[in-house]
């Protein structure tokens, strides 16, 4: 099955458009967890048993892995291994180089660890990109808009008569031949991300920015959906991860991932509706 054809049915079978990003902050997580002797990996492995019957698709923020050398490197291996089949992973790496190094992080990736699908930065060109399309039930998303204050530098500006970012979008499409594409788009940028899915109305987004980022829920699952209320796949890490850390964390974690995936269906529902 291709990529994006997965996406859609995951999130029917599941009823969900909720990704949790798991970005575990050793400085955050349980006092109890970071006694145990793989503090990173009980802690996800905790939300993941509390949460799993509720999400689309979990994100792993390699960076939080990767400061911890060839633990963290291994707690995210068996993280991968943890995860369901009926639930997408996401390796969140923002990956982008020339042809040969590109090949070999989508080889790391998407074959050694095993993600169904990685982030990718688009700034180097198609050849930085492609690599990670060859597989058709491996998927790309590219950075597109994103949340952060400093994304106006470059992705706003205009080029010929469109701003950059939509450029990359008409790119994206153009890449979209396997159907395996994918955008990344900020949830702090409601108006733009309904011109973004105007211009890609099949491509899955990854909307991160829900939350401690300040991205309105309800704009983003109405200006982030297709007309089938789909492929919109909205992230949510803090929130849920650090809604208790005392010994209720899985409890809270559930409680916050359970209100936020119902939120998302009741607005989707009424959008459609």
């Amino acid at each position: 099955m291709k990529f994006n054809q997965r996406v859609r049915s995951v999130q029917k079978k599941n009823n969900s458009l909720l990704c949790i990003g798991l970005d575990p902050d050793m400085s955050k997580i349980p006092v109890k967890l970071k006694r145990s002797r793989d503090p990173l990996y009980e802690f996800c492995k905790s939300i993941i048993y509390a949460t799993c019957d509720l999400v689309c698709a979990y994100k792993l923020n390699l960076a939080f892995f990767e400061v911890q050398g060839s633990k963290g490197w291994d707690a995210m291996q068996k993280l991968r291994r943890l995860i369901p089949e009926s639930v997408l992973c996401i390796g969140d790496g923002k990956r982008g180089d020339i042809g040969n190094t590109a090949e070999m992080y989508a080889t790391g990736l998407l074959d050694d660890l095993g993600f169904d699908a990685v982030t990718v930065n688009p700034y180097m060109g198609s050849d930085s990109v492609l690599p990670f399309l060859e597989d058709s039930s491996k998927g790309a998303f590219v950075l597109t808009l994103t949340s952060n204050e400093g994304a106006r530098d470059f992705q706003y500006l205009a080029s010929g008569r469109k701003p950059l970012y939509q450029h990359v979008i008409s790119r994206v499409l153009q890449w979209n031949r396997k159907g395996n594409c994918g955008l990344v788009v900020g949830a702090t940028r409601p108006v733009d991300l309904r011109m973004v899915r105007r211009m890609a109305p099949e491509l899955p987004i990854l909307i991160p920015g829900i939350g401690a980022q300040g991205g309105d829920l309800k704009a983003s699952v109405r200006n982030g959906c297709t007309k089938k209320s789909d492929l919109a796949l909205i992230n949510v890490g803090r929130t849920i991860l650090y809604a208790s850390n005392k010994p209720d964390f899985q409890e809270a974690a559930r409680a916050s991932a359970r209100h936020m995936r119902d939120s998302m269906n009741e607005f989707r529902s009424t959008s459609s509706g």
